[in-house]
Parts: C-alpha cells; structure tokens; sequence
C-alpha cells in the first residue's frame, strides 16, 4: 500500500500553514517553493484540500492560503480522503469463484453452482478489518500533533547545543 505524492505534500503544506503566523497567508508560490512541488500541481492539491473545508482560500495582494479550522482539528485522515479519495482499499474480486463460496460466512462449507453467493468474503473481511484500524490510527493524528513533535524536538536540539 502506496499513498499518492498529493498525500504527502498536503500534509507537509498543512504543517507548514499550521506553523506559521495566523497573520501572514501564504502564497502557492511560497509553499511550493518550501515543499519543491511545481506551483500548478501544489495547487490542483489546495484546491482538494479548500474544497473539502480544511483551508480557506484568502483573496487580495496580501492573500493566501490559511487553514480553515484548528489544526488539532485536521486529522491526518481527513487530509487522506481528501487528497485520496473515498474508494474502499480493498475489493474482492473473485466472488464467482468457487473457492470464493468456501470463503464466506453464508456457505458453511458447503459449495453451490448455480447459486450466487450473498455472504462476505473471510479476506475481505480480515482486509476491511486492517482498513478499519488503520482509518482510525489516522483519525487520531492531528496536523496540530505533528507541529508540537517537531517544535519539542527543535527546542530538545537548541538545548543540547547550549550544554
């Protein structure tokens, strides 16, 4: 499993509005600069990420972009769906087959020609169960808690420097 480059310039965008001067919006320019990112593909991106409310687009000479909620209130899954999309991982795709029919939990071992089968696939059940933890391991990681990690650890870094 693979998280699209978009995914990964969202949040590292999110983290740079999250940590900068609520005053100040940043440009595309800016960002793409800071993230290396061409600014037309950085935007397609802000675009995703204002049309499902997680920035807010500022219009003007000094206009940017700025988040549109707390940044403990973004959550790495919302940047995910955003960017990603709302497709399940995982599709089984064998359903007619007749291993498939021993695989469920309507067949009780028993194999069936003609009839289709109506049960849930046991690996499509262990696949919907991982995707399931891992949506709420993501719900649980907030922009906010990234920004506190890497501030703590600039401030761990600055004190070892002083001793």
């Amino acid at each position: 499993m693979q998280f699209a480059k978009s995914t990964d310039y969202a949040l590292h965008a999110l983290v740079h509005l999250a940590n900068s001067d609520p005053e100040y919006k940043i440009g595309i320019k800016e960002l793409s600069n800071m993230l290396y990112v061409s600014e037309s593909y950085l935007s397609k991106i802000m675009t995703k990420l204002r049309k499902d409310g997680i920035i807010r687009a500022v219009p003007g000479v000094k206009g940017g972009y700025e988040l549109s909620r707390s940044a403990s209130d973004i959550t790495f899954l919302d940047v995910i769906l955003s960017t990603e999309g709302r497709q399940q991982m995982f599709t089984c795709s064998n359903s007619d087959s007749r291993q498939h029919t021993l695989l469920t939990n309507e067949s009780n071992g028993r194999l069936r020609d003609k009839e289709k089968n109506q049960g849930v696939c046991r690996i499509k059940e262990v696949m919907d169960n991982a995707e399931s933890a891992l949506h709420q391991f993501l719900k649980n990681q907030s922009i906010q808690s990234i920004v506190d990690k890497s501030n703590k650890d600039c401030n761990n870094h600055l004190l070892k420097e002083r001793d």
